[in-house]
């Protein structure tokens, strides 16, 4: 016989009332995943996918480095690999060759111990494990994020418990850099603060300091004891030199002073399932970075508790081996060659078409992206009439764009420059 407890529970389930959790409200898309997810849905056979930072074949396809495929095929062919667990601070060669990478391989800091390096889930994985590193352990809980900044930056240091402020970037008026305004901002900053900068190729602007104002940026921060947390998602996809691009980070490092350093290969080397990145932090003593490290074990182990294997295996085949490293930079450099060339080729096309508005910036903006100066309207009025899919901030994600599609989007800018709204 059924007890009546048995019979009263099997009741409330079976009367189909309200969920436990019918008070959690529906979330906003996040934009960058909806403009994807509106572009797939699209039937025209014209559209196209400016949107998401993702470098694609002139066809506007997919794109994976040669290089990549051969460091597959080798892993796959060598029996000695396995599957098991590793360390809760990720591969210990992908870490070791990773710091090289960004700091290089003479480092001062890496000889004399003070880098501590974990493997994460690339660059987001790499910024939020070093903001919930920053949120247990540093002193001032205040973060300077550009304006404007990728649009996941700030979820990454509010979830941590950080407050969030800005400094001046980017000017509208001339599509380039408000040094002075970054300069101001920073120098009345809160002292201590920590500031996140972008290596090279800023996102979403595509403008960059010149190295001597980065010297002057590097100056004022250590003056005023900011602490530098460098973003580095485009190493060697700006200029075509793994090194240049992360000049800034090495000239806060040569000064012996302490930075973090979140690095990532999903752009430049086409690995973004693959989620593979790195978080370095430099400090002032080898006994530091030992304690430092021992700390970011105990943030990651609660997360995921160990990195994936794949992607730094991938990597680490890569740049272990002198003659498979000098591929990947030649392929950079081909993808670089191929971004610049098609900025040049959407101004030629502005030009042409006489579209009223100075389109310079296209060609002086560098890395993957554009920030067009297309407003939100012009935006959407592309999207429904040409079936371009992009940023509702003006953001062109140069690295998806092909020769054959230059004339369409100049086409389409054109139009929505000189409609009348």
């Amino acid at each position: 016989m059924d007890s009546p407890i048995a019979n009263e529970a099997a009741g409330i389930v079976s009367d189909g009332g309200e969920s436990l959790f019918h008070n959690v409200p529906l979330a906003p898309d996040v934009p960058v995943y909806a403009v994807m997810a509106a572009y797939k849905k699209d039937p025209s056979p014209n559209k196209l996918n400016l949107g998401i930072g993702v470098y694609r074949t002139e066809d506007g396809q997919p794109h994976m480095l040669n290089v990549v495929r051969r460091a597959e095929q080798m892993l796959v062919n060598e029996l000695s690999v396995d599957k098991e667990y590793l360390p809760i601070t990720g591969m210990a060669e992908f870490n070791k060759l990773s710091a090289k990478l960004v700091f290089g391989p003479e480092s001062p800091a890496i000889k004399e111990s003070r880098v501590t390096t974990v493997q994460c889930l690339s660059g987001t994985g790499s910024l939020r494990i070093g903001a919930d590193f920053l949120g247990k352990h540093y002193h001032q809980l205040t973060v300077y994020l550009s304006q404007p900044t990728y649009g996941n930056h700030p979820n990454f240091f509010s979830v941590a418990g950080l407050a969030l402020k800005t400094y001046r970037y980017y000017d509208a008026k001339t599509c380039g850099l408000d040094f002075q305004g970054l300069l101001d901002d920073l120098g009345s900053a809160t002292t201590g603060a920590i500031v996140l900068l972008q290596a090279s190729g800023h996102n979403p602007t595509g403008v960059d300091p010149t190295s001597q104002q980065w010297e002057q940026i590097r100056q004022l921060m250590r003056l005023k004891g900011l602490l530098p947390f460098f973003d580095c998602a485009y190493q060697g996809l700006v200029s075509g030199s793994p090194d240049a691009d992360v000049e800034p980070v090495r000239m806060f490092v040569s000064d012996g002073g302490e930075c973090l350093v979140a690095q990532s290969y999903s752009k430049t080397m086409g690995l973004y399932a693959e989620r593979i990145g790195a978080l370095h932090i430099v400090c002032k003593k080898a006994e530091v970075a030992r304690c430092v490290e021992s700390q970011l074990r105990l943030v990651i182990r609660p997360m995921y508790s160990s990195p994936p294997i794949h992607g730094a295996s991938i990597v680490t085949t890569i740049l272990r081996d002198r003659d498979m490293y000098n591929e990947w930079i030649i392929e950079l450099k081909a993808m670089c060659d191929r971004i610049a060339r098609v900025r040049q080729q959407l101004f030629d096309a502005l030009h042409v078409r006489g579209t009223p508005g100075n389109w310079s910036h296209i060609t002086r903006q560098v890395g993957m992206y554009t920030f067009s100066g297309l407003n939100e309207g012009q935006v959407a009025f592309m999207t429904k009439e040409y079936h371009i899919y992009m940023s509702s901030d003006g953001r062109i994600n140069m690295a998806g764009l092909g020769s054959k599609t230059v004339p369409y989007l100049a086409d389409a800018m054109h139009a929505a420059v000189t409609r009348t709204f």
